[in-house]
């Protein structure tokens, strides 16, 4: 054998033991490189001219585009003035991390929503729990492959409330010659629904948490960052999405709000969902669909009516009793190529805004495309509630009372432990042994059972007090969990969309009421497989995944005002018996707090 022969097959069965340790399908995967920069730039909508924080000054952001197994490398820069992390939804290997984020005056974390970050927990964003936020003037570069991963994701801000207008679509492609397990769309477009604010969001959560009250609602719903005509000095302001006669679309929907859950629907069209988080799914053909905060879905549309206007609608899905919020709908149009330029557009049809039999159609429409491996046996029983509450005033000055019910404080908890958001990265102190920064105390059981979703802990109308801390659970590596997330009354009984960070997870079961394990029923045939999921207004979800992915994991409600609050907590999972089931080392230019 010659000495080329031999380098080659080195080569070969170097690149083989890679693709086994690392699970990667290819050799050949590509590098996607990106650049953002962070910064404010003026924006005139409703009326107004503001100041926001953008990437690259674009609002929504620019789009991250890969192929499964690809490595991403996306070279940050912040110039404004505020704290910054981004999160990245979606689920990833880790290839190598590195980052480099420059802030001016503010700190940034970007989140890949939905990315696992497989034994990559040290870039997964969220600020203060995975990494101190990026200080001004500082730099980071987010290096990471999305492996055994496609389909429709999307990343944010993950500090304060600047996912309000920092975020952005990331779309992952099938490998080359790997087919849609559906009929190949002619285009396809991605549509963000966000939420849009006059004020400074940053301002109007420092001001939630001094007041102790509820926050004000948005000014405006959007479609690709367009409100649309029903708001003042937005007749213009409208997204268009052009479609040619007898052709199927697909579209990638990303629910990029803020504190809302949103409906969303196409005047005389339908909608086939194929994917959710992610997810193949069985398709599933519906007029109309809701999608919660931090939720993506894909849909295929058929063009198949006459040549026109029709009209794209996104409205409000609010299941609490008396809370205020948004009524009117964003309006964007869909034009057929042909149609006039002046043709008045079919109107489209949104459910009323707590229609809860019309979630619950969609819910009970989502299966998994094939049989899938739920596990039978579990190691780990947890029982959640999630749910609002009102806590004691506290306030320095006893002449100013909060504004919350009562004059007390609006509070949100799991387990009734409201989560005190520490000022360390947790992370880091759990990697290095620090002590002092967080309990591994969280229940696996509320510390009282009762009428969860008709009473409180104690039947007392006043007993609306949660718990402080930052306590987290530790689970083993390869450990399979069931949570039950248990909705509450307390206060008041909302659909709560619930996010774990680093997992993907079955939804076995949902159902009204509180939850009975003698009378509830699991599908452990072909749940859909999510990795957000909206517990029902007044119920109850239940949930099973296997914890594979060491680290510390954040799971909290995807409404920023209730994440503000304390509905959250951490899962610790231990490192496993070889390198490839442990924690990596944290990145050298890790941000300090």
């Amino acid at each position: 054998m010659t000495s080329s022969s031999v380098s080659s097959l080195l080569r070969l069965s170097f690149c083989l033991f890679i693709l086994q340790v690392m699970n990667i399908g290819t050799c050949h995967a590509a590098t996607r490189i990106y650049h953002f920069k962070v910064q404010t730039m003026r924006l005139t909508r409703l009326c107004q001219t503001k100041e926001i924080v953008t990437i690259n000054g674009k609002f929504p952001g620019p789009a991250i585009t890969a192929q499964e197994d690809d490595n991403i490398v996306v070279n940050v820069i912040n110039m404004t003035p505020y704290n910054a992390t981004i999160h990245w939804y979606a689920s990833t290997y880790v290839h190598k991390l590195i980052r480099k984020i420059r802030l001016t005056r503010f700190v940034s974390v970007i989140y890949r929503h939905g990315i696992k970050q497989k034994l990559s927990c040290w870039y997964d964003g969220p600020s203060y729990i995975t990494q101190c936020p990026i200080q001004s003037g500082q730099s980071f570069t987010y290096n990471f492959t999305v492996a055994q991963q496609k389909g429709t994701f999307f990343w944010h801000a993950h500090f304060s409330w600047l996912r309000a207008t920092v975020y952005g679509p990331l779309i992952v492609y099938p490998k080359a010659n790997v087919p849609y397990p559906f009929k190949k769309p002619f285009k396809e477009h991605t549509i963000l629904l966000g939420e849009y604010w006059l004020k400074n969001v940053v301002e109007l959560e420092k001001h939630v948490l001094e007041s102790g009250g509820p926050p004000p609602p948005a000014d405006a719903f959007t479609i690709n960052g367009q409100p649309g005509p029903n708001y003042n000095c937005s007749s213009k302001d409208v997204y268009e999405l052009e479609i040619v006669p007898r052709k199927t679309y697909l579209l990638r929907l990303i629910n990029a709000g803020i504190n809302m859950e949103s409906f969303f629907t196409i005047a005389n069209h339908r909608l086939t969902i194929v994917e959710v988080d992610g997810e193949y799914t069985k398709p599933f053909t519906t007029e109309r669909v809701m999608l919660v905060p931090g939720q993506t879905m894909n849909v295929l549309l058929a063009a198949d009516q006459a040549i026109g206007r029709y009209s794209i609608a996104m409205g409000p899905y609010e299941s609490a009793k008396n809370v205020k919020f948004q009524h009117t709908s964003a309006i964007a149009s869909l034009r057929y190529f042909g149609a006039f330029p002046n043709s008045v557009a079919s109107p489209a049809k949104l459910p009323v805004f707590n229609d809860n039999i019309a979630v619950k159609t969609v819910m009970d429409g989502l299966r998994s495309l094939k049989t899938v491996d739920v596990p039978e046996d579990v190691d780990a029983h947890l029982f959640i509630t999630v749910g609002v509450n009102v806590n004691k005033c506290n306030s320095e000055n006893p002449n100013n009372k909060c504004q919350g019910p009562r004059q007390g404080r609006l509070a949100a908890s799991m387990n009734n432990i409201s989560f005190n958001e520490p000022k360390v990265s947790i992370l880091e102190a759990y990697y290095k042994k620090l002590e002092g920064y967080f309990t591994l105390d969280f229940p696996t059981v509320p510390e009282k059972s009762y009428d969860f979703v008709n009473g409180a802990p104690n039947d007392i109308a006043n007993d609306t007090q949660a718990a402080n801390g930052t306590r987290a659970m530790v689970f083993e590596y390869g450990s399979r969990i069931q949570i039950i997330f248990q909705n509450t009354g307390t206060l008041t009984t909302e659909n709560h969309p619930i996010h774990l960070h680093g997992h993907s997870f079955y939804v076995i079961g949902y159902g009204t009421g509180n939850y009975d394990h003698r009378t509830a029923r699991f599908n452990l045939e072909d749940p859909p497989y999510l990795n957000t999921i909206g517990v029902p207004v007044g119920g109850w979800a239940a949930i099973r995944f296997v914890a594979d992915n060491p680290g510390l994991w954040l799971l909290h409600c995807h409404f920023d005002i209730h994440q503000t609050w304390g509905m959250s907590t951490m899962f610790i999972v231990k490192n496993g018996k070889t390198v490839a089931e442990s924690l990596p080392h944290p990145p050298a230019d890790l941000p300090k707090c």
